[in-house]
C-alpha cells in the first residue's frame, strides 16, 4: 500500500470573515472563497488524481467541484464522515460570544476538547473516531495514485495530529486557513509522513503559469 493524500481545508465563507462557528450549518462559499478553490484549481491541475472525496457539506463540496473542474473530473464521492464538529448550540456565534453565553462550558473545551461534549454536539473525540476511521479506510483501500479530500480545519487537524502522534487536547495549535494545502504521504497507515502543511503558495503567488503542479 502506497498513498499520498492531498487535504484541503474549504475555501472562505461569509461566516469565517465574521469569526462565526459552523460545525454542521451549511454555509456557502463566499465570491472570495470561490476565487481561493479556482487557484487551488490551477495549482493542481497538472496532477492525476485517482479519487476525489470532500465533506457533504456545501462549504467544502463546492470547492471540490471547483477543483474537479481542472482535472475533467465530475464524480466527487460526498462523506458525511468529513463534516467539521457539531458545535450544537454554538453555532452561529463568535468565541467572544460564546465566552459570554457559556463561559464554563468553553473553559472546559479548551482544557479537554477530547473529552468535552458541546452543548447539543460533539466532543472532539467524536469527531477524531469518525474522521480518522473514513481517512484510514480510504487509504487501505488504495494500491497507489493520489487521492484529493476536501474538509474542515477540525477534520484536517485530527487526522494530521493522529498521524503525528500528538496530544489532540493541543490540536489548535495546527492552524488551517481557507483554501489551504496539506499532504500526507502514506507507505502505510501507520507510517504516515506530513509532506506539506497549511500551505497558502497559490493565493499569495497566484499565476496563470502553474498548470503542471510543480509548485508542491
Amino acid at each position: 500500500m502506497s498513498c499520498r493524500i492531498y487535504m484541503i481545508r474549504h475555501g472562505e465563507t461569509v461566516w469565517n470573515v465574521a469569526s462565526k462557528l459552523q460545525g454542521h450549518a451549511n454555509v456557502t462559499l463566499s465570491d472570495n472563497g470561490r476565487r481561493q478553490a479556482e487557484l487551488l484549481g490551477r495549482r493542481l491541475a497538472g496532477l492525476k488524481f485517482d479519487g476525489f472525496y470532500a465533506s457533504d457539506l456545501a462549504r467544502a463540496y463546492e470547492t471540490a467541484g471547483i477543483i474537479a473542474q481542472y482535472h475533467n473530473n465530475h464524480d466527487i464521492k460526498s462523506l458525511p464522515e468529513l463534516r467539521e464538529i457539531n458545535f450544537g448550540r454554538w453555532e452561529g456565534f463568535s468565541i467572544n460570544e460564546i465566552q459570554v453565553l457559556y463561559p464554563k462550558e468553553i473553559k472546559q473545551w479548551w482544557k479537554t476538547p477530547l473529552r468535552t461534549r458541546l452543548p447539543g454536539g460533539e466532543s472532539l473525540g467524536d469527531v477524531v473516531k469518525r474522521t480518522v476511521t473514513v481517512v484510514k479506510n480510504i487509504v487501505e483501500s488504495r494500491s497507489g495514485g493520489n487521492v484529493l479530500l476536501v474538509t474542515h480545519g477540525g477534520v484536517i487537524r485530527s487526522v494530521v495530529g493522529t498521524v503525528l502522534g500528538m496530544d489532540l487536547n493541543e490540536h489548535w495549535r495546527l492552524r488551517q486557513d481557507n483554501a489551504c494545502l496539506n499532504i500526507i504521504d502514506f507507505p502505510e497507515w501507520d507510517k504516515g509522513i506530513l509532506m506539506l502543511f497549511n500551505d497558502l503558495s497559490h493565493l499569495e503567488f497566484p499565476c496563470d503559469c502553474l498548470p503542471d503542479g510543480r509548485r508542491i
